[in-house]
């Protein structure tokens, strides 16, 4: 037999309270289950599959038109395997000398495009901390490298770059980026002697690797296709895995050391606020965040450039 219990009134307040908050967290946990995966894309152009002299690198070289496919392809693979797995909203950055290096109308009509070299963070323009992860394709070994392919950092009047006495190159720099955000990279392609790089100083991104250097400007390569089937592959590796994925963070402040191919060159950079000579070819400053650091690099690789 049944009986009519009386609830007092304080306890049936707590209960539906309780209802309220449970119905709360579910829906809570629903809309973070259906939010959309945020993926960043960082696209270079030494280190793509099928590039393999210096002229296809350039503007102007003859081979230049088979670069850019090359490239929009890579991109293509590597967000087909992200939207396989489900809603995403993907963020491509051209990253290469003018930076309006992919085939814009045959890049995939899901993601938005970054053009254009005159942008404040280059290759890492538009990067935030909504993003859940970043990729970076096409990349090379730092300057230096004397079994990287086409290897340098940022320019070619500069020797070497480093982040609280870690030597970087491009790769290590975006990383460092990203990591002060808080997003993790899960994914880097480039040149064998990049991936050695890169994943040493950067733990846990998958790497594809793309080709390895003859000489610094000829290079054994693998055929595009097999790089895309690749990148394909460590896409779908890294998504399974993004939950454990960790960004690579080296801390403030940073103390950046930059040396240069002349004496001229750095005597000119001291006259930047900051900025001091350390010997005939170094310069030094230190920042409070990646972000402010990253600009003033970005400053000073435009000038020796010019």
């Amino acid at each position: 037999m049944m009986h009519n219990v009386d609830i007092p009134a304080s306890c049936r307040r707590i209960g539906l309270a309780l209802l309220a908050l449970l119905a709360l967290t579910l829906l809570a946990g629903t809309a973070s289950a259906q939010r959309p995966l945020r993926i960043f894309i960082s696209v270079d152009v030494e280190g793509l599959g099928g590039v393999g002299t210096p002229a296809m690198t350039s503007s102007t070289g003859k081979d230049y038109a088979v670069s850019r496919r090359l490239a929009t392809d890579e991109v293509n693979a590597v967000v087909a395997a992200i939207f396989r797995r489900g809603q995403a909203e993907i963020l491509v950055n051209d990253s290469h000398g003018d930076m309006q290096n992919l085939l814009h109308t045959e890049l995939d009509p899901r993601v938005q495009y970054i053009q254009g070299a005159v942008k404040p963070y280059g290759m890492v323009e538009g990067l935030d901390a909504s993003f859940d992860g970043a990729v970076f394709l096409g990349y090379h070994a730092r300057a230096g490298t004397a079994n990287g392919f086409l290897a340098h950092t940022g320019s070619g009047s500069v020797k070497g770059l480093w982040i609280n006495d870690v030597e970087m190159g491009e790769g290590e720099m975006n990383a460092a980026f990203a990591g002060a955000l808080g997003v993790p990279v899960l994914l880097a392609a480039g040149d064998s002697a990049f991936v050695e790089q890169f994943s040493s100083t950067v733990r846990g991104a998958q790497m594809v690797t793309t080709k390895t250097a003859v000489t610094p400007i000829s290079a054994r390569l693998l055929h595009p296709t097999v790089v895309r089937e690749r990148l394909t592959a460590a896409t779908d590796r890294a998504l399974a895995g993004i939950g454990s994925a960790r960004p690579y963070e080296i801390g403030s402040p940073l103390r950046v050391r930059l040396r240069l191919a002349d004496v001229t060159t750095s005597q000119i950079l001291e006259a930047i606020p900051g900025v001091r000579q350390l010997d005939g070819y170094t310069v030094e400053f230190t920042a409070t965040s990646m972000a402010d650091a990253y600009r003033l690099i970005r400053l000073m690789y435009r000038f020796v450039s010019i």
